[in-house]
């Protein structure tokens, strides 16, 4: 029996364990840019999520405990109605399927982004767990290696003693510092418009198992500066200052300026973007996953907007902007995985 013939086995043991003699079918929805994939299970009038996370490549208990912390501070995430955490199997509350990334081109967006901003505070005091990995200055660094590792050297194939090392390391120390030097408070990591759910006029998170303690702009610039959508400039620069005024408003920023806030926020989000288009490399040459490409530019140029700003980081923007992009550009025009 295959590896893919023994999952489907498990699948039917699990549902078989839940349902009894109640009838149910189940079809493949999606998988995400981690090794987990889902299935939407329906018996009778009721829908439920299927989550299968091989424990061989996933560790599961950060998804069940992250997801007791998050609902005793009164955030909605999906219920876990039913686990095999042996055999990386969830049953799932369904939440449906509307994201915040189907609504932003409707005339609700900007109330929309202005509920969900409300929900920052409660996710920053959310307490500590044990399983939210120590967010320091050696995994800071580790994620924008992610960037150097699989982008340019992978990807690009570019020659590493061409390559402006010594600036890149100074550039590594500057972000690490600027995102330690903040408050730091329990962020959901990954707060951006397709994992945040829309339930009857509701705001629910979904993919909040890498959770942990990091710098306080982290979710705001995750949210605002979305790699897969770019606000209008008006509406960023308003909800940029309610983001600051809700933080303010809850404690968060003892004794900070708006000033401070932006260079943080900026910094907090270049560190960001540089991993993510990383990560976007990674999903092709590690996982075969090509679908996240056109998400590589937009993420760049955010990177180059932040950059040009910044007298310390003008080399990254002329790197960026007239080798590293254009390079891109014309990687993505035959890329055909």
């Amino acid at each position: 029996m295959t590896k893919k013939q023994n999952r489907k086995s498990l699948y039917e043991g699990f549902l078989k364990s839940y349902f009894g003699n109640i009838d149910y079918q189940h079809s493949a929805i999606t998988s995400d840019a981690s090794f987990r994939c889902y299935s939407r299970v329906i018996s009778g009038k009721h829908n439920y999520i299927l989550m299968d996370s091989d424990p061989d490549k996933l560790d599961n208990r950060p998804f069940v405990e992250l997801n007791r912390c998050f609902t005793q501070s009164g955030l909605r995430v999906p219920n876990i109605l039913y686990a095999d955490l042996d055999n990386g199997l969830m049953l799932l509350e369904d939440f449906g399927s509307e994201h915040l990334a189907d609504r932003l081109n409707t005339a609700t967006r900007l109330h929309d982004y202005q509920q969900i901003i409300a929900l920052l505070p409660r996710i920053a005091s959310t307490p500590a767990s044990d399983f939210m990995k120590p967010y320091d200055a050696e995994f800071i660094n580790m994620e924008l290696d992610i960037f150097w590792h699989w982008l340019i050297c992978d990807w690009l194939a570019l020659d590493e003693s061409s390559l402006p090392d010594t600036q890149w390391n100074m550039l590594k120390k500057q972000l690490v510092d600027a995102m330690l030097a903040q408050p730091q408070v329990t962020m959901h990591r990954d707060f951006h418009s397709r994992n945040i759910m829309n339930v009857s006029g509701e705001w629910a998170l979904i993919d909040y198992q890498d959770a942990v303690r990091g710098p306080v702009t982290y979710d705001a610039v995750s949210l605002l500066r979305d790699c897969y959508f770019k606000l209008p400039q008006k509406e960023f620069i308003a909800l940029q200052r309610t983001s600051f005024e809700v933080l303010l408003d809850a404690n968060l920023l003892p004794q900070m300026t708006f000033a401070q806030y932006s260079r943080f926020f900026d910094l907090t989000g270049m560190q960001r973007h540089l991993k993510a288009a990383g990560i976007f490399c990674r999903l092709l040459l590690r996982d075969g996953k090509s679908g996240y490409l056109q998400n590589i530019l937009p993420t760049l140029d955010y990177i180059y907007d932040v950059a040009k700003c910044y007298e310390s980081f003008q080399w990254l923007a002329t790197w960026l902007r007239h080798d590293i992009m254009p390079k891109v550009e014309a990687k993505l025009s035959y890329q055909t995985v």
